[in-house]
């Protein structure tokens, strides 16, 4: 394995980071991001970084786009934007690509690419949850279409999103292998959208219910065949698993910077918080667990780059870095002391922001169940 970045991917990382530092930095926080920075981040190339560049995207490879996400996750304080142009690319626009016909890809991918339509993944169910092949909606054919009908709950971008990928059963018997997928445009008639739901962090990426009454999709808005859902939904995940959870690779980065700067400046009886060994081990540690966590990460996108799936290795890097980025988050508010825990600072919103990490895109502990599974236990 190569080490060292090339002089492309270099200037895609600080070409990111300047973007993140300058266009989204003026935002108002934990708002949900507008129309207009939508279509400033489709212009600058981040919601279709994977994207071959046919249908408009940039054509990088896992590697690349990890660390794109990565400079963005360490430009742009608002871990809510990052999420919802991450889920976009990697749970909406990859599925279509990547499964998709060549006539739902050139129908669709570009708009998404260049920021126009905004995407939403809608799978999760309030009776499923993390069983997410339990699904109760469904789709019937019907002709030269499906009905498809049921309630999904989560849906990231949801109130704001022009293109729903939805998962619906399409034969209850056959389990996972009975999941279809496909391609809901929001004006399609029996398709409608909950109230943003209130949460605990990620704020700019609302989400919200997706309720499905009799709508009616045409076939060839499916991804992919009939009952290959479970397959397509996968793939999505090892895109969000590890790519999207470079965000928080900057956002720990972000974190140690800052810490490092105030335990360097803020004094208390009469020397540097830094000089106080309780605190620079603290520092220490979550350089630590910063580096080990990047280097998992960047190994299960090189791996996926040369072609294996690398289900452990992707995993282990879900869940060391989401982990990582709950510690690191407390840390940080314990190095600040008092002005951690208030709101002025906005060192407390990386905490709201990291704990959803341990959850969505499969919990730790579903995390800890793939990696057994793969070990043969």
């Amino acid at each position: 394995m190569d080490f060292d970045w090339t002089p492309e991917q270099n200037e895609h990382y600080e070409g990111t980071l300047k973007f993140a530092r300058v266009a989204l930095e003026g935002r108002r926080k934990e708002s949900p991001i507008t129309r207009e920075e939508w279509e400033r981040c489709g212009e600058f190339g981040l919601l279709g970084l994977c994207v071959p560049t046919a249908y408009g995207g940039m054509g990088l490879d896992t590697l690349t786009t990890a660390r794109v996400i990565e400079a963005l996750g360490r430009g742009c304080s608002d871990m809510g934007v990052v999420f919802a142009i991450s889920a976009h690319l990697f749970a909406t626009v990859m599925p279509i690509v990547e499964f998709g016909t060549e006539e739902l890809k050139e129908a669709v991918v570009p708009h998404l690419c260049s920021g126009r339509w905004i995407g939403c993944n809608a799978i999760t169910e309030g009776n499923a949850g993390s069983d997410v092949f339990s699904l109760g909606t469904r789709a019937t054919r019907e002709g030269d279409a499906y009905v498809l009908e049921g309630t999904k709950s989560y849906a990231t971008n949801g109130p704001s999103a022009d293109v729903f990928v939805v998962y619906a059963t399409t034969n209850p018997k056959h389990g996972y292998l009975g999941i279809t997928g496909f391609v809901v445009e929001r004006e399609t008639p029996g398709l409608r959208t909950g109230a943003p739901m209130p949460t605990m962090g990620l704020r700019a990426a609302p989400a919200c219910a997706v309720m499905l009454d009799g709508a009616r999709v045409p076939a060839h808005r499916r991804i992919g065949d009939e009952g290959r859902g479970g397959s397509v939904f996968q793939a999505s995940m090892q895109w969000e698993r590890s790519c999207l959870f470079a965000a928080y690779i900057g956002m720990m980065e972000r974190q140690l910077e800052r810490s490092i700067a105030y335990a360097s400046e803020r004094r208390q009886f009469g020397r540097t918080l830094g000089s106080n060994q309780a605190i620079s081990h603290r520092v220490v540690d979550m350089k630590i667990r910063l580096e080990a966590a990047r280097s998992a990460l960047y190994r299960a996108c090189w791996l996926r780059d040369r072609g294996r799936e690398a289900v452990v290795e992707v995993s282990i890097a879900k869940l060391m870095i989401s982990e990582a980025a709950k510690q690191s988050s407390l840390d940080t508010i314990q190095i600040h002391g008092a002005s951690g825990f208030t709101t002025e600072l906005g060192v407390e919103q990386t905490l709201r922001d990291a704990v959803p990490s341990t959850i969505f895109s499969g919990t730790s502990e579903m995390q800890r169940d793939i990696i057994a599974r793969e070990l043969g236990l």
